[in-house]
């Protein structure tokens, strides 16, 4: 899990304040296991969670990991979306992303693509012809991001934005590094422009040291264990691969990692989010996330007569070995 590395002795540093309350454990679940779009394997982290603890957020997939064999890697085909916001970040491997609007690129390791669909798009994520025929490791996050009532029918956008482009942040020990990937920690500010407040990181925490980040009280705030096992919580709950905890009640978060790994990997790899809730209803169905049924039925309306847009002429399309 190389995602993007660096020296935590040189980097600012970020602290809770003193006397800061550690948020506390509501609830812990297990992701259970599927797959998406072509056959890749995800762990859908929010399965078991209300939406009430989730908002902004609406769906979140971690894909792989998982070691392709020559032939194997897979991604989506072309496919709409409407109503919200998609957050890809990849830690290891690669996906070309194109899309109706003109947007494309390749998401390289430790990169994100940050795409507002709005008023409606097409697009596809899959990976280059190189490493379908090579095969290789595979790992990422998606994040699906609710948009407020009044903006999403906005226009599309698309933002490509690589690894080197994120903030990076020590812990006040320099023992765990954070890594902005979008949104604000601490006044620190990581890439790209989000339509609502919110706070996207990757936290890595050595053996046996302890995180302490300060958080926005009127975030909520999500923690999912990408890899590694450890403890989280004022009361040290114990926590590992593929699970997820929801925090209340602070504006400090601490998780822990223990002292023995897994040998798998060297650390404890945190996906940290939290974002301002919208506190609105919404309808979803599939790749449509509007605020009421009539408003889906019109996406679906709209993109089965073209609105969304036209896949390109030069339209990249999944590779088969």
């Amino acid at each position: 899990m190389p995602a993007v590395t660096a020296d935590t002795l040189t980097l600012e540093r970020v602290a809770a304040a003193p006397g800061a309350k550690v948020r506390r454990v509501k609830s812990l679940t297990n992701a259970p296991v599927g797959y998406e779009g072509e056959g890749f394997p995800v762990r859908r982290a929010f399965a078991g969670i209300s939406a009430e603890d989730l908002d902004p957020f609406i769906h979140m997939d971690q894909m792989g990991e998982v070691e392709y064999a020559a032939g194997e890697p897979k991604g989506t085909p072309w496919h709409p979306h409407r109503g919200f916001e998609t957050f890809t970040y990849l830690m290891d491997g690669q996906f070309i992303h194109q899309d109706s609007n003109g947007g494309g690129g390749t998401i390289l390791e430790g990169g994100t693509q940050y795409m507002t669909a709005g008023d409606g798009i097409l697009h596809i994520e899959t990976p280059p012809e190189a490493l379908v025929m090579s095969g290789g490791l595979f790992h990422g996050v998606q994040l699906w991001i609710n948009l407020p009532k009044e903006k999403k029918r906005i226009a599309p956008q698309y933002q490509d934005l690589q690894g080197p482009e994120s903030t990076m942040v020590a812990t006040a020990d320099g023992a765990s590094l954070i890594r902005v990937l979008a949104g604000e920690v601490d006044g620190h500010k990581g890439p790209g422009i989000s339509h609502t407040p919110l706070a996207i990181t990757h936290v890595s925490v050595a053996p046996g040291a302890r995180a302490e980040i300060p958080w926005r009280t009127d975030f909520n705030a999500l923690v999912y264990v990408l890899a590694g096992k450890g403890t989280v919580g004022p009361d040290n709950h114990p926590i590992h691969t593929g699970q997820m905890a929801v925090l209340v009640d602070g504006d400090a978060i601490v998780f822990a990692a223990d002292a023995q790994q897994d040998g798998l990997h060297d650390n404890l790899e945190i996906f940290l989010i939290g974002g301002v809730p919208l506190r609105e209803t919404y309808f979803q169905y599939g790749p449509f996330v509007m605020s009421t049924k009539e408003e889906v039925i019109e996406a679906m309306e709209d993109y089965q007569k073209g609105r969304f847009g036209q896949i390109p002429v030069n339209a990249v399309m999944p590779h088969r070995a």
